[in-house]
């Protein structure tokens, strides 16, 4: 607050000797060019203000068809200020505008100093430098108008081409969505298929398993089987030994049977011996 009031107390001060110098005996102020020529999302022009020592300042005039600012560089610019111009020498007030550049502002132009501008023969502005600058104002009456006309296609087309660029993103980005959901569908789908394919895998390893031990519980059934049979077979032989045994009575024991000699018997010759 403190800086803004002292650039105010400044401006006026320049202001009031810009006014005491703007005396009729000085020199003409130069016409404007008044070259057009779009920029961004604007159009803008560029003038050059000229002091009574011959000093040179440029400003520039940029329009976007619904807001016309005078930009200018200057140090030491507060935020905000209300900075006056004079267009053939009535005071016209407007808001000031700090831009991200400390040392670069934007006058705002209000509808009233638009329409002065458009129909006045000189501007001055007495805060810009050391000195009151100006120029002639001659050509502002279709210039003015052109500016904001050709501010207002340029926003238009730069609007236009900024919302073509941003459809062109969100389909490109809907597009990189899809393209990135169907190769993640596509990923998971091939898990879920080695998956699959492993649960198949190991469904036919258990198989083979099982099958492997059903074929050895019937091997060892077999066998168990068979040995049963032989067994089965071989008691019914024995039954069958025994029973012949008894039938022709070799089951019982021998009896006046002779003990067996540990030595052959003496043999016994039919003739006498000498």
């Amino acid at each position: 607050m403190y800086k803004r009031s002292i650039l105010g107390a400044a401006a006026l001060a320049a202001l009031a000797a810009g006014v005491a110098q703007a005396a009729p005996a000085s020199a003409p102020a130069p016409a404007l060019a008044w070259v057009i020529q779009p920029a961004g999302a604007a159009c803008k022009t560029e003038l050059e203000l000229a002091g009574k020592s011959g000093a040179i300042v440029p400003v520039t005039l940029v329009s976007d068809g619904e807001r016309t600012v005078l930009r200018f560089a200057k140090d030491d610019l507060p935020e905000r200020a209300f900075l006056p111009i004079r267009i053939d020498q009535k005071p016209y007030s407007n808001l000031m505008l700090r831009t991200d550049n400390p040392a670069v502002g934007e006058l705002v132009l209000s509808a009233e100093t638009q329409a002065a501008l458009r129909k006045g023969s000189s501007l001055q502005v007495a805060w810009l430098s050391e000195e009151p600058v100006g120029a002639s104002l001659a050509g502002s009456d279709h210039a003015v108008p052109d500016l904001a006309t050709c501010g207002a296609q340029a926003a238009s087309q730069e609007r236009a081409h900024l919302a073509a660029e941003s459809e062109a993103k969100a389909r490109a980005d809907a597009e990189a969505r899809e393209r990135a959901l169907a190769e993640a569908q596509l990923e998971a789908a091939r898990a879920q298929a080695a998956v699959a394919e492993a649960q198949r895998l190991k469904l036919e390893e258990d198989a083979e398993r099982l099958r492997a031990e059903a074929d050895a519980e019937r091997q060892r059934i077999a066998y168990e089987e068979a040995r049963l049979r032989r067994e089965e077979q071989e008691a019914d032989r024995q039954r069958a030994y025994q029973e012949a045994l008894r039938r022709y009575g070799y089951d019982q024991p021998r009896q006046n049977v002779p003990a067996p000699q540990a030595w052959p018997p003496t043999p016994r010759y039919p003739y006498r011996r000498y």
